[in-house]
């Protein structure tokens, strides 16, 4: 945002500056009020958003200007199960418009290359040992510190973010290894970071700091640009509902688990106290804003993490599940159904002719793939209710109403993994387009499969484990999305993605945008002093030059009145001298009357 400022419309050193006659005063004071009050400056002039966005995401792929005083930076370490990461951010100084967020990018190296570092294993390797968890991260922490100016390192916040290999480890543990942290890295390092700064992330944290980054990218916070959807939205106790851009939904599928987030524009009514109580852990509201007092990003978010429904371990059970039926249905019936290789269960599952075992324990069934994708889908449909529990059932579980007909959606992990690796559908999501693709791949033979997959038919991605597991994947992730979620079969809004704009976005951007959001307070305080100090030197000066008028003014009628009182003075002597002359030339006789 530009600031716009009134100039002196003289080329030539200005009029304004010098005495002039009175009239010539009076008319240039006139003057400076009229401009005053017809070109009294917005507070904002916002530039073409669209044109600033695409600016911006070219700037986010060019190097870091480390020279640059003006920018500041941000670390955030991720702690994960299997290892941590390390992201550096950097970010201008905030544009003044207590509207809008900080521009917040990943650092970029002198090779372009985004500045992040991983190392393995997890955190969670100094449980034992929580004196050993400085030592972990230092590499991380140095690797930080060489990218971050030396000068910067004193005001550039640090935070260190563990997830779910923490999560997994008792109270106790957690504690150890959190304070040693804190106890021990400002003796090392000059970053900003306290207490406060070092915790371990629920999974409702960590989904909701990924639908931030998500959406952060996408411009979805910036409400100016009025060319994209809007929601209606209603906050608390407002009497007048929000209208501004909409917002897009998240589908994560990893490996071991199924995460969902979007936002819920309206808090509808709920069917039990129970269901109440349950939406209060699944619904988050949060302030993106500097202000407190402004709910321009004021956003309720419903989060849910499902664990077990990942595509392999949803694979896992699905095998248990089968085994434990075929083991049962063998012994009542008296047949050796998957006890052979000669007699395999006869799996929907998985291509026709591919010969796999499942080994429990002291159990081993054998299968042989019959791709039948819609008897695959059928037979998932009983594990999508999980365990007894409501809390691991997909079906059971609450979730917030989704206007199908105004949202959007992306899909990431596994749900492009399944589109794109072997389909080659990633994109826009096509249910009857995905469902004809899955099923002809199932049916396929296994020989021709390995050897479209040895030919480079597939994506680059792609490895044999894809290749085997393509058709569960794709009847699993189905099931979840129509039946687990709901979503329509003709819904036209899901996208599946790896990148967006070309870069992958962690959930560290929005954990530091989160973190940061009270940071351009900061320059809004500044920015209003320095406008206060322009506005007390404009009005200085606007005063000065009335009071300058006003005493050339008053000299000049001075002088005035003074040349008046002067040309009165000589006139009177004037006539007082002719008065004289006629007195002293009149004859004598005259002079002493008759």
């Amino acid at each position: 945002m530009a600031r716009l400022s009134v100039p002196c419309p003289c080329r030539s050193p200005c009029p304004w500056s010098r005495p002039r006659p009175v009239a010539l005063g009076l008319a240039a004071a006139a003057g400076l009020l009229l401009l005053l009050a017809a070109a009294a400056p917005r507070r904002w002039a916002a530039p073409p958003r669209r044109a600033e966005r695409y600016l911006s995401r070219l700037e986010e792929l060019a190097a870091t200007d480390t020279e640059d005083a003006a920018l500041s930076y941000g670390v955030v370490v991720d702690c994960g199960s299997s290892g941590s990461r390390v992201f550096v951010y950097v970010w201008p100084p905030h544009n003044g418009d207590p509207h809008d967020l900080l521009d917040i990018r990943q650092m970029r190296d002198r090779g372009s290359r985004p500045v992040v570092k991983k190392i393995k294993p997890g955190i969670s390797v100094a449980a034992a040992e929580p004196e050993r968890a400085t030592p972990y991260l230092r590499p991380l922490l140095r690797f930080a510190a060489a990218h971050v100016p030396a000068p910067k390192h004193k005001e550039t916040p640090l935070y260190v973010l563990c997830t779910a290999g923490m999560r997994l480890l008792p109270q106790r543990q957690q504690a150890a290894i959190l304070e040693d942290l804190v106890q021990n890295i400002p003796l090392e390092f000059d970053f900003l970071f306290s207490k406060s700064h070092a915790e371990v992330i629920s999974g409702k944290q960590e989904g909701v700091y990924a639908w931030i980054g998500i959406n952060f990218v996408l411009g979805r916070f910036d409400h100016e640009d009025e060319e994209s959807a809007v929601v209606t939205v209603a906050l608390g106790d407002q009497a007048e509902s929000l209208v501004r851009k909409r917002t897009v939904g998240i589908l994560d599928m990893g490996g071991a688990s199924l995460q969902i987030a979007y936002e819920v524009p309206s808090s509808g009514a709920f069917s039990s106290p129970q269901q109440e109580e349950a939406a209060k852990s699944l619904l988050a509201e949060f302030n993106l804003g500097c202000d407190v007092q402004h709910s321009g990003h004021v956003y309720r978010v419903y989060v849910n993490t499902f664990l077990g429904f990942g595509g392999n371990f949803a694979r896992q059970r699905y095998e248990e599940l089968v085994l434990n039926q075929t083991h049962a249905h063998s012994r009542l019936h008296g047949q050796q159904t998957g006890l052979s290789a000669e007699t395999p269960f006869l799996d929907p599952c998985l291509p026709v002719g591919l010969e796999d075992t499942v080994t429990r324990g002291e159990r081993t069934l054998h299968m042989r793939g019959r791709g039948d994708w819609q008897a695959c889908a059928k037979l998932l449909q009983p594990l999508l209710g999980g365990a007894n529990s409501s809390q691991d059932s997909l079906t059971g579980a609450y979730k917030a109403p989704i206007d199908f007909s105004n949202s959007e959606f992306y899909g990431f992990s596994e749900f492009f993994y399944c589109t794109e690796d072997v389909l080659r559908l990633g994109g826009y999501y096509n249910a009857p387009t995905f469902t004809a693709a899955a099923q002809e791949y199932c049916s396929q033979r296994w020989e021709v499969l390995t050897q479209r997959f040895r030919g480079g038919l597939y994506s680059s991605h792609a490895d044999e484990h894809r290749v085997k597991y393509q058709c569960f994947k794709s009847a699993w992730m189905y099931q979840v999305l129509h039946q687990g979620f709901h979503f329509p079969p003709d819904y036209p809004s899901l996208r599946t993605a790896q990148l967006v704009y070309d870069r992958e976005v962690q959930w560290t951007l929005g954990a530091i945008l989160y973190k940061t959001r009270f940071l351009p307070l900061r320059d809004l305080r500044q920015e209003n002093i320095r406008q206060a100090h322009a506005s007390w030197l404009r009005l200085s000066f606007v005063y000065n030059h009335y009071l300058f008028f006003a005493c050339i003014l008053v000299v000049a009628l001075a002088i005035v009145l003074y040349l008046l009182r002067l040309r009165r003075i000589h006139r009177r002597q004037q006539l007082d001298t002719l008065w004289l002359d006629k007195v002293v030339l009149l004859p004598p006789g005259q002079a002493g009357g008759p």
